[in-house]
């Protein structure tokens, strides 16, 4: 017997309001501007941190919070927001969370007390992780034609990767010609406009759900706030321990203890959803056996975790080894930028070819690029003949990768499910990263410790050696593992089964032929002797 329809079923299921070209670019281009800002808010602050340390005086190891706190809760929200938007209105979560990220950013531009910044960045995080998944089931309603759909995600994911680079640039230049309070408050003035537009221009039959008592109650149930919190503290408390351990050492209470009981909050959640209806679940178990689901969730803790190790290395070393000013710095990095926009424009390429033939192309441009980067790259004149094509090549590569992973996990599971699989794809993004730069961290200060300092290139260059062996591990994965025998399917339903949707599939077709049939061919197939 099938589950029951989950109660997140809403209009998304449905065919859509037909919305003019127009409209649909505009909403586009406001859902970008949230995906812009929620990068912005990590990029631009690598320029600010400096001037923050200067003017709060703090010290290196302090300031690592004033970023982490909004990784920290930033990640960790994901999964209710994506709850949200998919159980109540996605269009209500998405302008009250960029509403919520203007406020909280022009007040912390006000600020100039270390924890003040740091509890208003926190707040910043929770606003922001309101954004995505709720961008992302509106994006994946308004263009339900799995070719724009793709395009769409395509450019939607491009904007964070501009944002990585112009946060740089544009941090660097409010911080040398104004103030790093100028930071926080160009957030602020790009949020709060795109809110009180969203407001009249999201459609509201786009996310309209029926507000009646009964379902209102469903709803709530439907939220599994049981798994929602197991989860929610468990990665509070990993990405705690990440950050400190690469900080303070791992041999410490205050890595351990919240690192282990991450761990089994961690099964103490996935045992939880095995026990509760599947229509309740936050992330009801068979989500993980949609086709390959699981080999793109791997796939999508590689994009962030690269581009974040070549931001961190290149930034420190420019600055602090090379002496470059802020601006330099950043000038420097335009490549990734460029190179990661333009290849969000491939998304239409998923509908021609196997996503995972994109895939791996991108990830093997990322082993050329990180084997340039571990091999050169210590000295200002290998900036052309390393690390320029590195930058070009691995941008190229990681946006390959993250664009068609994005695509090709919203076609793996059902429509319906879209606000909880954004919040699982982003959650996946920022995972690889605090884990991965925790790791690169230990490994560069480990090796600096014993050649050279960090004035040397040694650490750095082992960091990429082990950057390098993820990438390795992630192109076998993806080789083995990634079936192609559901490329270009439809997408599921709810309540289809999901162990083997290929075979499902034809069987509903061949099905449905038969139900076709004219009657007089029907009765010739019964009186056949096959």
């Amino acid at each position: 017997m099938l589950p029951p329809a989950s109660p997140s079923q809403t209009l998304i299921d449905e065919p859509p309001k037909h919305l003019s070209l127009t409209r649909k670019l505009v909403l586009l281009l406001m859902f970008c501007f949230a995906q812009f800002l929620d990068a912005f808010n990590i990029s631009a602050l690598f320029s600010a941190i400096p001037a923050l340390e200067a003017s709060m005086n703090i010290t290196e190891s302090q300031s690592v919070w004033i970023i982490s706190a909004f990784q920290l809760t930033f990640a960790s929200s994901l999964l209710i927001s994506g709850r949200i938007s998919d159980v109540y209105d996605p269009e209500k979560a998405f302008i009250g969370g960029v509403f919520a990220l203007g406020l909280l950013s022009v007040g912390a531009g006000f600020l100039n007390d270390e924890i003040a910044i740091i509890i208003f960045r926190a707040l910043t995080g929770i606003a922001s992780a309101m954004t995505i998944p709720s961008a992302l089931t509106l994006l994946v309603n308004i263009f339900p034609d799995p070719l724009e759909q793709a395009r769409a995600i395509g450019i939607f994911g491009g904007c964070g990767a501009v944002a990585n680079v112009l946060g740089l640039l544009i941090g660097a230049m409010l911080v040398q010609w104004a103030s790093f309070h100028w930071v926080f408050w160009f957030v602020g003035l790009v949020a709060i406009p795109v809110a009180l537009g969203s407001l009249f221009i999201i459609p509201p039959e786009i996310a309209k759900v029926v507000d009646e008592p009964d379902e209102r109650i469903a709803r709530w149930k439907s939220l599994d706030l049981i798994g929602v919190f197991l989860l929610t503290v468990a990665l509070i408390l990993f990405i705690f321990a990440v950050t400190s351990g690469s900080v303070d050492g791992w041999a410490t209470a205050t890595v351990l203890v919240p690192l282990i009981i991450s761990i089994l909050m961690t099964v103490g959640f996935f045992y939880w959803e095995t026990l509760i209806p599947v229509d309740k679940a936050a992330i009801p178990p068979r989500t993980w056996f949609y086709n390959n689901f699981s080999v793109l969730f791997g796939s999508a803790l590689l994009p962030f975790f690269w581009w974040s190790t070549v931001f961190t290395i290149f930034t420190n070393l420019w600055q602090n080894v090379f002496r470059w000013s802020v601006i330099s710095t950043a000038v420097h990095m335009f490549p990734i930028g460029v190179l990661a926009f333009a290849m969000s424009f491939t998304g239409s390429l998923s509908r021609v070819f196997s996503p995972k033939w994109i895939i791996l192309t991108g990830l093997s441009l990322l082993a050329v690029a990180t084997t340039l980067l571990a091999l050169g790259g210590g000295q200002p004149e290998q900036y052309w003949s390393f690390v320029f094509p590195a930058f070009a090549l691995g941008s190229a590569g990681a946006m390959l990768t993250y664009t068609h992973t994005n695509i090709a996990i919203f076609q793996a599971a059902p429509a319906s499910m879209s606000g909880t699989v954004g919040a699982i794809f982003n959650g996946a993004l920022e995972f690889g990263s605090a884990i991965g730069l925790a790791a690169v961290s230990s490994i560069e200060t480990s090796f600096e410790a014993t050649h050279g300092g960090p004035d040397e290139y040694y650490g750095r260059s082992m960091a990429f050696w082990f950057l390098l062996g993820v990438v390795v591990l992630e192109i076998i994965s993806v080789s083995c593992f990634y079936q192609r025998n559901t490329d270009h399917l439809p997408q599921p339903k709810f309540n289809d089964p999901v162990y083997d949707n290929a075979a499902w599939q034809q069987s509903k077709e061949k099905n449905n032929d038969i139900q076709n049939v004219p009657t007089t061919r029907k009765v010739e197939m019964t009186n056949s002797p096959v």
